[in-house]
């Protein structure tokens, strides 16, 4: 499991391939399934297995959707491919930005890389979704992301976007799939109908237990977007991998994720988003601690400031707050406690908590979480209340999946 003590910074297979016919897994994904379980070679991301890949590249124009997570054995997959004859005809960039340099929310601007001279198109401002015209001098799409295993991280969105993109204008897609930190983790609530947005497009648990390759093959096959049973789409597994794996990401997959620690602690704490609670945002330690200037949470105190690349204007800034320092706790996967206990101190106090609960509900994917906690539910009797549905999703996954859980 990942570890809950790593607070140090984070540097700033086989082929599956999906042909447009309506039933699941081939007999291709079973025979890559066994060689995963059986090899004792490291851990190799999708990205470093170019012989599984470069041949759909030959004579194709490759249109990139990447940012500064999209690395191969430490250099970016742009320069990887361009070392490799591959002709790339842009880059599209997610939430965060190409450098992953842009705080959470912040509009993505196009641009130009000035290393390569490559046209730089935002998916996180105007345009989410690749319109015909940024696809047009394209043949191929290579989706390589780093996600965190929460449905409400934006990275999937974007895919579920792209994947939509390429079915409607005939494009293929390869996923260079990696792993997930918080892949030994499936719970929380579905997503549930009338609660789709961004920080929530498929109806999935909150830790959905995949990896973005699996995710695809699942939003293909369910059909989740527009002509999915028309797309091509190709995913190159992670190597000797599986869902019991520590994996420590190489680089921050986001401003405000900087290490394992607050990568294991994100899932816990992106709901304190939508209430009057700091979750550390403009400090060196976002998602690892929790503080409030009028009720004391804990007698840890730190003081929210300005960072223009991580939190330009970050909740509660220039106020000193008092809460827990998080940075060694064993929290892990969904755990409810120190919401429930911040509610209880927050209701004791009189004082306002969840200020947004229109948001609240859509990072939950419903509003049952929202009206359990102000009912007084237990966390017990919360739990228990998703438990069908989890046991049904966990059915439903199982023909995408391509690696073994523990």
């Amino acid at each position: 499991m990942m570890t809950s003590k790593s607070t140090k910074p984070l540097k700033t297979g086989l082929a599956v391939n999906l042909r447009p016919i309506r039933w699941c897994l081939s007999a291709t994904t079973l025979f890559v399934f066994s060689l995963l379980c059986f090899s004792a070679s490291a851990l190799t991301i999708g990205a470093a297995q170019p012989d599984l890949y470069l041949s759909q590249l030959q004579g194709k124009k490759v249109a990139l959707v990447v940012n500064q997570t999209s690395e191969v054995e430490g250099t970016h997959l742009v320069d990887y491919l361009l070392d490799k004859n591959v002709t790339i005809t842009k880059v599209m960039a997610p939430e965060h930005g190409f450098r992953g340099d842009a705080g959470a929310g912040e509009t993505i601007s196009d641009g130009v890389d000035t290393r390569t001279g490559l046209p730089v198109l935002s998916l996180y401002g105007k345009t989410k979704k690749p319109s015909p015209e940024m696809l047009a001098d394209s043949d191929v799409i290579i989706f390589d992301i780093q996600d965190v295993g929460a449905r409400f991280y934006t990275y999937i969105s974007t895919l579920h976007l792209v994947l939509e993109a390429a079915a409607e204008q005939q494009k293929q897609v390869i996923v260079l799939d990696r792993p997930n930190p918080n892949g030994m983790f499936t719970d929380g609530p579905i997503r549930e109908e009338g609660f789709a947005s961004f920080v929530g497009m498929d109806p999935i648990p909150l830790l959905h237990g995949m990896t973005v390759g699996e995710l695809a093959q699942m939003m293909r096959g369910e059909q989740w977007f527009n002509q999915a049973d028309t797309l091509e789409l190709l995913v190159i597994p992670v190597a000797n991998y599986t869902k019991s794996v520590t994996y420590d990401l190489p680089v921050a997959p986001s401003p405000n994720l900087p290490n394992a620690q607050s990568i294991q602690l994100y899932p816990s704490l992106c709901l304190f988003e939508a209430t009057t609670v700091s979750v550390g945002r403009g400090t060196p330690f976002p998602f690892q601690v929790i503080g409030h200037d009028k009720v004391a949470l804990g007698t840890f105190s730190f003081t929210p400031i300005s960072m223009p690349n991580s939190a330009p204007s970050p909740k509660l800034q220039d106020v000193k707050l008092h809460g827990q320092d998080l940075r060694r706790a064993a929290n892990e996967g969904f755990d409810l406690t120190l919401l429930l206990q911040a509610f209880n101190q927050f209701k004791q106090a009189g004082e306002l908590f969840i200020d947004r609960p229109d948001f609240f509900d859509k990072l939950s994917g419903t509003d049952t979480l929202r009206k359990a906690i102000e009912a007084g539910q237990s966390e017990q009797q919360i739990r228990a209340s998703w438990q069908p549905a989890l046991k049904q999703f966990k059915q439903q996954r199982q023909p995408y999946l391509l690696y073994p859980e523990f």
